[in-house]
């Protein structure tokens, strides 16, 4: 079990959501950082969609009831176990009785906290994911609260080694590259004037107060406009995590996981897959950039994420098997992707 002790801002149950029920109009949901969820479940021997804690802003401490391993990924929050520094993107292995602290950060927005056998939650429509608008899935569908106790699942029996291990990330949060994302044109593109499609690639465009986990509302220097004649309503469309709609006010949003399945507002942009967890670790106020890509851009990007990915469990699988050392290990997967 865990003892949630602070709960922090916000921690939910994540894993990679509900990608099954979109057709009932049910949010897909799950971490808004899907590839930080996935490699914290890897260190610890878990298939990469099982339930996870989604730290908000670090501030919370838990405590540990019984023996375990646990991988800390996403924004560094500066954790501690027992007064003892432990580091993201790393695996660490938890004694009875031990308690984590973790801190604000101070790049990114979301860490990842996965146990071996994972949050121990029941299974909703596919998914152990919290959605917070619905009211069920996670732990009682909501956020935690300060006292709850969390059980955690029976690990797998190719469980990972209880050492100390670490993986590089696909890109260092500080970096300015992590603030920019990669945006194919939407479908209503050609609805929008040339001075806007300049204003949208060029300009920086400022991630809101009024963003959730819902959709981040942007600002930027300027509203952006369609042409004259192409002013009309459109009806409401399925919509997916990434789409880019511009609604009368000019400026825009880009719909996370647990927004809606349909909209009606025109769509300039949808970004890409790939890009997805870069929309989980902006933090309220922080400043994107767009850049146009092409499909086949697009999908060489999530190859490339999912090598990354296999990079990381073949490393770790040769690791526990005592073929690989632990600088080999970093070395492996430093690739960006």
């Amino acid at each position: 079990m865990i003892d949630i002790q602070r709960a922090g801002l916000l921690t939910t149950v994540q894993d990679l959501g509900r990608t099954r029920q979109r057709a009932f109009g049910v949010a897909s949901g799950g971490a808004l950082d899907p590839l930080a969820c996935a490699v914290a479940n890897r260190l610890v021997g878990n298939d990469q969609n099982t339930a996870a804690l989604e730290i908000t802003m670090g501030t919370c401490v838990m405590r540990f009831t019984s023996a375990t391993l646990v991988a800390l990924t996403g924004a560094d929050c500066h954790a501690d176990l027992d007064g003892t520094p432990v580091w993201s993107w790393w695996r660490f292995p938890v004694a009875k009785g031990q308690t984590l602290t973790l801190r604000p950060s101070r790049f990114g927005m979301r860490t990842y906290l996965a146990v071996a056998g994972g949050i121990d939650v029941p299974e909703t429509l596919g998914s152990r994911s919290t959605d917070l608008n619905g009211g069920f899935g996670g732990f009682e569908g909501r956020a935690l609260h300060d006292g709850d106790r969390i059980a955690i699942g029976h690990p797998r029996t190719a469980a990972r080694k209880a050492e100390p291990l670490g993986v590089r990330p696909p890109l260092w949060l500080s970096d300015p590259l992590a603030h920019r994302v990669r945006v194919l044109p939407g479908p209503e593109y050609d609805d929008f004037t040339s001075v806007t499609h300049k204003s949208f690639w060029e300009n920086p465009w400022q991630v809101t107060p009024n963003s959730n986990r819902m959709g981040y509302r942007l600002s930027g220097p300027e509203p952006l406009a369609r042409k004259k004649n192409r002013m009309h309503d459109l009806l409401s469309h399925g919509v997916l995590p990434g789409v880019v709609q511009v609604p009368p006010s000019g400026q825009p949003i880009i719909l996370l996981a647990d927004a809606q399945t349909t909209g009606g507002y025109p769509k300039i942009g949808t970004v890409i897959t790939a890009d997805l967890w870069r929309l989980g670790q902006a933090r309220l106020g922080s400043t994107l950039y767009f850049s146009e890509c092409t499909p086949a851009e697009a999908r060489e990007a999530l190859r490339e994420q999912l090598r990354y990915l296999d990079q990381i469990e073949r490393a770790l699988a040769w690791h526990d098997r005592g073929i690989l050392s632990t600088p080999k290990v970093a070395a492996i997967t430093r690739k960006r992707t």
